[in-house]
């Protein structure tokens, strides 16, 4: 069957206000008549059972930024970068593990301030490190108006819980340089750290999804340049997996889903996310051939996909995009564990994609049932 693309601004068409992930401004989408619930279709898909289109973020699923789950920073630290302040100029903060940062606003992200520590030595993180008070911040009452004012019972909900092990540890020792030296070094302390951290994490799972009606939940935890890995497979093997596997273990005993992001040629700790248990893979096209994890992958691992093939440094036209979100549908569609994640600040531009994207991938999954 063929679905008809409905035009922009057609005023017989039903929209729906959406929001951009990791931004503050909205826009309005079509709004499809669609056999099961996008939150539905988007279990179904990431569970690889049947789905009937291929779930797009900006239209099928809420997406919270780490700071959105509270009601008021603590000693003006914040948990993690916020996002939504879509900031003009560069600007310092802390947080909640009292390390510092600053906004880049030419990198779109925060980066340790550089000259700060907390921590030089890792054998003395049980003295230094304080892991933060859960009950400090608020989470109750954001919830609350969560549930009240924002809630779509139609659309998945996802949490991006922020750092997995090595980037905590990367944060409190100020840096690659003396966080990677301390994974060679100190060895058991580190193992040690990753632990309590890890715990800590799962306190934190259990706490949002205590709270929320939670589908999916995303850690990052950057694992390499663009060139390779910041640690070898023995590293992965001896220090990072069984920590990291005791978190994901523990969220997906609760049918959430996993989506993890990693940036970095990540290639060769493919094998690793696949035993750990992701779900979703969200990782850089221009560092790892993602066609190619796909094919030896694919069938234990989706995929945080954006349209395919786009050089987002270049003026694209509607065309290019369309042929681009088509191309993604055949790539990482058949099967299902896959969605797509779109940015423009462009509205017509946005609806289009979101129209291409609903109807071809109907089409394609009807003609694969």
């Amino acid at each position: 069957m063929k679905y008809p693309r409905p035009k922009y601004q057609d005023p017989s068409v039903k929209t729906q206000a959406v929001k951009t992930a990791y931004g503050a401004d909205t826009s309005v989408a079509p709004l499809f008549d669609t056999p099961v619930s996008p939150r539905e279709n988007f279990r179904r898909c990431i569970g690889r059972q049947d789905p009937i289109w291929y779930p797009n973020a900006t239209t099928d699923k809420i997406t919270m930024n780490t700071n959105d789950v509270i009601s008021w920073q603590v000693r003006g630290m914040q948990i993690h970068s916020d996002f939504n302040l879509q900031a003009k100029e560069d600007y310092a903060f802390k947080d909640w593990f009292n390390t510092d940062w600053t906004w880049v606003v030419s990198a779109g992200g925060a980066m340790l301030t550089p000259g700060t520590q907390l921590l030089d030595d890792i054998t003395q993180w049980e003295k230094k490190v304080v892991f933060p008070d859960l009950t400090e911040w608020g989470f109750k009452e954001k919830a609350e108006e969560f549930m009240k004012t924002q809630n779509d019972p139609t659309k998945a909900v996802s949490y991006d819980m922020g750092r997995g092990v090595t980037e905590r540890l990367v944060s409190v020792m100020g840096g690659y340089t003396d966080s990677m030296e301390a994974l060679l070094v100190e060895p058991e302390a580190v193992l040690d750290f990753f632990n309590a951290y890890a715990d800590f994490m799962i306190q934190v799972f259990d706490t949002m999804n205590g709270l929320y009606p939670l589908d999916m939940i995303t850690i990052h935890d950057d694992w390499g340049t663009e060139r390779d890995t910041f640690f070898s497979e023995k590293v992965m093997e001896e220090l990072v997996f069984e920590p990291t596997k005791c978190l994901i273990d523990h969220i997906k005993k609760h049918d959430v889903f996993i989506e993890w992001h990693t940036c970095g040629n990540v290639t060769r700790f493919f094998p690793y996310m696949t035993q750990l248990g992701v779900d979703i893979a969200q990782i850089q096209g221009r560092a790892v051939d993602m066609v190619k994890m796909r094919e030896l992958y694919g069938d234990k691992i989706g995929f945080c996909t954006m349209p395919h093939g786009l050089d987002m440094m270049k003026q694209n036209s509607k065309e290019d995009y369309l042929e681009a979100v088509r191309k993604t549908i055949d790539i990482y569609g058949p099967g299902g564990g896959s969605y797509l994640m779109m940015f423009t600040p462009d509205p017509e531009l946005l609806w289009d994609v979101c129209s291409e994207n609903y109807c071809y991938s109907r089409e394609l999954y009807d003609s694969l049932r």
